[in-house]
């Protein structure tokens, strides 16, 4: 079985004077289809609008940079509009079918990575969007006599309804046309920011590890996602680690260069590159992934297709390794006693997180 699970940056699909989008399509990266995960790239410009879609995935939104946004959406089965504020290090759950539109009333750039499932979508890998309005919009493809029969219209204001927004996902809204106001309440509530939490795990020298599942981060039950934030300091590494629970890992680089490797079946190395900023990663179920930070350091969000992710690792005090007794150990790796205490012994000494030491 062959994986090819080299890295991809994303391919624009839009771009508008109010930003663009950009996505991974499954057809050139054919693993998302066979993990089912996918992701995208939103990059509003200031007073950037996109038009309000739903879409066929559930995934999630961290928004990498730029100042202030806003999200506004319509859960399924409810009949109110929450706003939320954006800022950079929120992470927030879309669930599928949920209406949201995203605004920009910063004075920078502002840019969202998605992650998500994609079990249920259309097209394995990928995210297919639904637009309420604009020229790829739903009201545009019925008939003016379904529309006035609909919305109780005569026929011109009807075309008025369908035809007036002229613009394609993206729009830059004029000075002066104001949006709602976020709800503070809501946005503690349905947005959380991975960069300002306690980390679950920090080493001097290693690094930091935040993770989020929905004991931390409720709303993430409704995606039935989890993330994880992984910031390496220069030349440390983090340790070969898998998921026990059958779920993929998709990994998004934020930041730094650095190298990754995965192991998968019979023990065969089927990835060993080096990693910039907007490469974008799948690690199968059960295949063993490393990282080595270069340079500056290294910084990954990624999300694991479990709201409860297992993992294990290989290179820690909690590792399967320090697990097993002695005698196996010695048996397994065909060693001398005395290698397998220097080898248990290193392993007692670290964490996920490996600093360099010279």
């Amino acid at each position: 079985m062959e994986f090819d699970l080299t890295p991809k940056f994303s391919q624009k699909v839009f771009e508008g004077e109010g930003g663009a989008y950009y996505s991974w399509s499954s057809s050139e990266f054919p693993i998302l289809g066979e993990g089912k995960v996918g992701a995208g790239k939103l990059v509003l410009q200031p007073r950037g609008f996109a038009l309000p879609h739903y879409a066929d995935s559930s995934k999630v939104g961290y928004v990498l940079g730029g100042g202030d946004g806003i999200v506004g959406m319509v859960f399924p089965n409810t009949s109110e509009e929450v706003v939320l504020k954006l800022k950079k290090g929120d992470v927030i759950p879309l669930a599928v079918g949920t209406v949201s539109w995203w605004f920009n009333d910063g004075d920078s750039e502002l840019v969202i990575v998605f992650l998500g499932e994609t079990s249920k979508s259309y097209i394995p890998g990928e995210f297919t969007y639904f637009f309420l309005s604009g020229v790829l919009g739903i009201m545009g493809g019925f008939s003016l006599e379904f529309l006035s029969r609909a919305y109780k219209m005569n026929k011109d204001e009807a075309n008025k309804l369908a035809k007036s927004q002229t613009g394609v996902l993206i729009i830059k809204l004029q000075e002066g046309k104001t949006m709602p106001k976020p709800n503070e309440n809501y946005t503690n509530k349905l947005v959380y920011n991975i960069e300002a939490a306690l980390p679950d795990i920090s080493v001097k020298n290693g690094g930091q590890v935040t993770t989020l599942t929905e004991a931390k981060f409720p709303s993430l039950d409704q995606v039935e996602l989890s993330t994880k934030l992984v910031k390496l300091d220069a030349n440390a590494m983090f340790s070969p680690t898998y998921t026990t629970d059958s779920s993929v890992q998709l990994i998004y680089v934020v930041k730094g260069i650095g190298q990754i490797q995965i192991v998968g079946i019979n023990g065969k190395q089927v990835l060993d590159i080096e990693v910039k900023p907007g490469h974008l990663l799948v690690v199968p179920k059960f295949f063993v992934v490393a990282k080595l930070a270069r340079g500056d350091g290294l910084e990954c969000f990624s999300i694991t297709t479990s709201k409860k992710p297992a993992f294990e690792d290989l290179a820690s005090r909690a590792s399967v390794w320090q697990a097993l007794s002695p005698l196996v150990v010695e048996a397994s790796l065909n060693v001398s006693t005395e290698l397998e205490e220097l080898f248990k012994s290193k392993i007692e000494k670290n964490t996920i997180l490996i600093p360099f030491k010279n």
